[in-house]
């Protein structure tokens, strides 16, 4: 519990920044900075934005997860990998490789479609690994009493898959609130896109911090929705269930256009920027690799994305121990306050890491410590939906029986939950991972003197049109992303093989 108390503290830095902020501004110049048209304005384009994208995630995630794990679909373990690969692309290249393309893309559309696109294989992970943990014993006696496949989807299936399905949806939503770099290239303003502008043009921190403020109730409204929905429902089993594989549904006359929806969806979230990324490198010739901060900036972001992805998943354990084992609303409590720092855009978080930094440890100012502490307060989500789904599906009836066979509580959990959660833990680190290796506002704002990533440096180019010059970093963060991607593959489709085979 205490560990879970300091994490959630930590959490809270931003948003106790936010509102002393705006105490320091006064009621009148708030209420004055909140209520004009341009917080409308972006209010509307960030509800639609996520009132769009995140069902269309949704739509893609549950869907490409069900025909490669339920469907006799031809190449179903092709496209399994080729729906998880997205997830390696950072959002911010999509765009840039679309920009490319289509040089007048902009506005809420274009935002749905890269949003879509780079954040869906959020929901498809966690909702594979779920559907292939799954008793096939719940679909054949569903089906045996006569429901056809439509009805056991929808009446039995898909509430089995509520925890994960709503956590990935959630972090989908989380993203879309805090993206910048994506929607910046294509002049999609969003209260994210706003707060960067402002901070960055004049400083202006009492209008930024106001928009923080607002962002943060849209924050708030996402993680009530998704507890509503969430409710109290366990998941957990003991045994192995039936030995039985589960039925592959049959696709017959639809086959062709399950194929043809994966064709489409693997070209437009990977052939697009495979075409632009390989063009632009062809463009610019061999002097693209010659730039002299290529292995530098590669090696930082691969020790800055480790070190931080290990912190982050050590912070979240306790964390998601405590919302499934002792659910209750002090354990809510804490799991909730750490996404509202995930919520809120990555200069946010790193001015209030600045400020605390200098005024109480000036020694961290300015250090790699810093840097990863702001990934790991930015991240927790991502670690957060598949350890508590991985604890979820490991009974405590099994932890129990170590410890009535006169094994100490300790020894219990390493040996047999610990053992069980393992592969969620992988996928944690794996998420957090892929996050940290193309974060790019606080990375700007924090990094050390001469540390430079893959992302800070494609950006810097991007932004000065050298599309050519970007490429290789693009490339290389794609490249860095891939192996975890795997990872986050293999984890899923071994659950699923372990599944038939038991």
């Amino acid at each position: 519990m205490l560990a879970g108390v300091v994490v959630a503290a930590l959490s809270l830095l931003p948003l106790i920044f936010v509102i002393t902020t705006a105490v320091q501004i006064g009621w009148d110049e708030s209420v004055a900075l909140i209520f004009r048209p341009r917080v409308g304005e972006l209010l509307t384009n960030t509800v639609l934005l996520v009132a769009l994208a995140v069902p269309l995630s949704i739509v893609l995630g549950v869907g490409g997860a069900w025909l490669v794990e339920r469907t006799d679909l031809a190449g179903r373990g092709v496209w399994g990998a080729v729906l998880a690969m997205p997830l390696a692309i950072p959002a911010f290249v999509n765009s840039y490789a679309w920009v490319s393309v289509i040089p007048s893309m902009a506005g809420l559309a274009s935002g749905v479609l890269l949003s879509t696109l780079s954040y869906f294989p959020l929901v498809y992970f966690p909702v594979r690994a779920a559907l292939a943990g799954l008793d096939p014993a719940l679909e054949q006696t569903a089906a045996s009493l006569g429901r056809g496949p439509v009805r056991v989807f929808f009446g039995t299936v898909i509430p089995q898959l509520r925890l994960a399905l709503l956590g990935g949806a959630l972090l989908v939503g989380l993203h879309l609130l805090s993206e910048y770099g994506a929607f910046a290239l294509i002049r999609f303003d969003t209260f994210t896109t706003a707060i960067m502008d402002q901070y960055r043009s004049t400083f202006n921190g009492s209008a930024g911090s106001m928009l923080a403020g607002v962002l943060t109730l849209l924050c708030l409204a996402l993680l009530v929705l998704e507890s509503r929905a969430r409710g109290r429902a366990r998941y957990a089993r003991i045994g192995s269930g039936t030995v039985a594989p589960p039925t592959l549904a049959r696709l017959g006359p639809w086959h062709a256009p399950a194929q043809l929806g994966m064709v489409i969806v693997a070209g437009l979230s990977l052939g697009v920027p495979a075409v632009v990324i390989g063009g632009w490198l062809v463009h610019g010739g061999a002097g693209v690799w010659q730039a002299p901060e290529l292995v530098s900036s590669l090696m930082q972001t691969l020790g800055l994305a480790l070190g931080g992805g290990i912190l982050t998943v050590i912070a979240a354990f306790p964390l998601s121990w405590l919302a499934v084992r002792y659910p209750g609303r002090m354990s809510r409590m804490l799991e909730r306050t750490n996404y509202f720092t995930s919520s809120m855009p990555g200069i946010v978080l790193a001015l209030a890491l600045v400020t605390v930094s200098l005024a109480f440890v000036p020694a961290v100012y300015q250090t790699a410590l810093l840097l990863m502490i702001a990934y790991a307060l930015l991240y927790l989500p991502r670690a957060l939906v598949p350890l508590q789904a991985g604890i979820a599906q490991a009974p405590p009836q099994l932890e129990e029986a170590a410890q009535a066979l006169g094994r100490t509580p300790a020894r219990a959990f390493l040996s047999v939950t610990l053992r069980l959660v393992a592969p969620s833990t992988a996928a944690a680190l794996a998420l957090v991972f892929l996050a940290i290796a193309g974060e790019l506002t606080a990375t700007l704002l924090l990094s050390p003197i001469g540390v430079q990533t893959l992302a800070t440096r494609f950006w810097s180019l991007s932004s000065e049109i050298d599309f050519a010059g970007a490429a290789p970093y693009a490339l290389l963060l794609i490249l860095l992303s891939a192996p975890m991607t795997y990872l986050l593959f293999r984890q899923s489709t071994t659950i699923s093989n372990t599944k038939a085979t038991s």
